[in-house]
């Protein structure tokens, strides 16, 4: 059911050099976030809990606090390159728990979406 509401909304999002969308994937135990821009088809920032820079400061990869440093990390990344503005897609996911803290952390950081 996640792959068909996934499909659904990717329909409807996509990102360009302008406003690059905000991805959001989750699995279990990690949670990765990725700035992509569609029409090169490049990613242009991304973060996880497995990055090297959060790796030794996180207790556990897969809660509400790893999902906020990683949104926290990934907006930082992301004004260093100047991007500003992104379009978030939440993977399918529904906008609660971890997804909900990463792009709380992200707009605290200074996306906006």
């Amino acid at each position: 059911m996640r792959f068909i509401r996934h499909r659904r909304l990717r329909r409807h999002l996509s990102g360009t050099a302008g406003r690059p969308r905000l991805s959001v994937f989750r699995s279990l135990n990690h949670i990765y976030a990725q700035v992509i821009d569609d029409e090169q088809g490049r990613t242009l920032v991304a973060a996880s809990t497995v990055d090297r820079e959060l790796k030794g400061k996180l207790g556990h990869t897969g809660d509400v606090e790893a999902a906020m440093a990683v949104g926290k990390l990934v907006a930082e990344r992301a004004t260093a390159k100047g991007i500003k503005q992104v379009v978030f897609d939440r993977g399918g996911h529904m906008f609660h728990g971890r997804v909900k803290a990463l792009a709380e952390a992200a707009r605290e950081a200074g996306l906006e979406f």
